[in-house]
């Protein structure tokens, strides 16, 4: 079981950026889906969230700027994050969760390996 997150990178304030979290091992359809993102020294905040049935949770710093979707037959999970601003800056992950309590971050588990996004100002 692995979660594997990319497309992080360094881009300007007010740029673009899109992420993925392909999943190997098991398959996405049953699971909802989170990507979270950890400031140093701070534990992972839940920026967003996707349920089985697609339904979205944005956390109110992203509303409006940052969309998550997913496809199961490529079984990937992404986030289109758009209106970067440098508060931004943080290691995304993506997380799995069965917990019909899929909003709160600490139903998640199976870490994946994180991606660097850096926004400059």
């Amino acid at each position: 079981v692995q979660l594997q997150a990319s497309g992080g990178g360094l881009v300007q304030a007010g740029g673009s950026l899109r992420l993925s979290c392909a999943a190997s091992g098991f398959t996405l359809r049953p699971y909802h889906m989170g990507w979270f993102r950890q400031f140093p020294g701070q534990e992972r905040e839940l920026v967003a969230a996707i349920s089985r049935s697609a339904a979205t949770y944005y956390t109110n710093s992203v509303k409006g700027r940052f969309t998550i979707s997913r496809d199961n037959a490529k079984n990937t999970v992404y986030l289109q994050m758009n209106g970067l601003k440098p508060e931004d800056t943080a290691v995304y992950f993506c997380a799995k969760s069965q917990n019909v309590q899929w909003r709160m971050a600490v139903y998640y588990n199976d870490w994946g390996q994180g991606t660097q996004v850096t926004v400059s100002s």
